[in-house]
């Protein structure tokens, strides 16, 4: 199928795409960066904007900023340049490990980080990797500049905080504390599909018990978060398996499955359940290597 016709903008600088959007954002004026996303669906016609705004011309949106506070990656941050750690340490480690379980690589090759989180697809690999990191994201709009929190931004399935005329320019994710192990593990039924369930675990251990965890979920609700019920279970304790089993029950219990004809609502729980334990073996086994 072909897309409905549609005006392009193809603006050199960010001040006049926030122009042409706030003037065409009425008309479902749609930001263009990776188009991985964007770009199948209107061939399906599921999306129609009236205007496209292209901002891949737009210097500095490129750029990857590593500063005491974290990593801010820009708006034209691709997938691929997360192949090999971009900074040091576990943070680096992860998005790169993160990165290999996106999709195909012809999609790594465009798609972009912060379009991941602005399209905010359940199944998104960075969403949850901004939910549980407690990420912040950048929007900007003409006129005005607003940071949003990881927690406050994912709104529902294919839903976020932004507003129509706002572009998320850039998501700074927090240097992970001396001592952070991190695991990630995705389900998914082939190499390459959408997860079913995934989980992103990170926490550091002091005195012999667990400090600072969060316990991310994806994949199985309408949009990742932090299990806090499963955080407050694992927290002051040894990382023993009958702690861990009671953290991937109560992980289980907490959400609100997604149900298809493929997945019930049990089986969702049960991947959840499962994504947590094995997120955990993971960070023990420094895979993706603990710092």
């Amino acid at each position: 199928m072909k897309p409905a016709p549609f005006t392009y903008h193809a603006p050199a600088l960010l001040e006049d795409a926030l122009a042409i959007l706030g003037d065409t954002a009425q008309d479902d004026g749609r930001v263009l960066a990776g188009g991985q996303s964007l770009v199948p669906m209107m061939a399906l016609r599921l999306a129609q904007p009236a205007h496209l705004v292209d901002i891949g011309r737009i210097d500095g949106l490129g750029d990857l900023i590593e500063d005491s506070a974290g990593l801010t990656i820009g708006a034209l941050v691709r997938h691929q340049r997360f192949h090999a750690p971009v900074v040091e340490g576990v943070l680096g480690r992860l998005l790169r490990y993160v990165s290999s379980h996106i999709a195909h690589l012809p999609i790594r090759l465009r798609g972009t980080f912060c379009g991941s989180l602005a399209n905010a697809d359940p199944a998104s690999e960075w969403c949850l990797v901004a939910a549980t990191l407690n990420a912040r994201m950048t929007a900007r709009r003409r006129g005005e500049t607003r940071v949003i929190a990881a927690a406050d931004f994912f709104d529902g399935v294919m839903a976020t905080a932004l507003s129509p005329d706002e572009i998320l320019t850039g998501v700074q994710i927090p240097h992970p504390l001396p001592g952070t192990k991190v695991g990630f593990y995705e389900f998914s039924r082939r190499a390459g599909d959408f997860a079913l369930a995934m989980s992103l675990v990170s926490y550091r251990i002091e005195g012999g018990v667990v400090t600072d965890p969060r316990i991310g979920l994806g994949g199985v609700e309408e949009y990742p978060r932090r299990i806090a019920q499963a955080e407050e279970i694992v927290a002051g304790q040894p990382l023993e398996s009958d702690v861990l089993e009671r953290t991937a029950e109560a992980t289980a219990a907490a959400i609100a499955p997604l149900v298809d004809h493929h997945t019930s609502a049990a089986y969702r729980r049960d991947l959840a359940r499962i994504a947590v334990l094995r997120a955990f073996a993971r960070a023990a086994q420094g895979e993706p290597a603990d710092g």
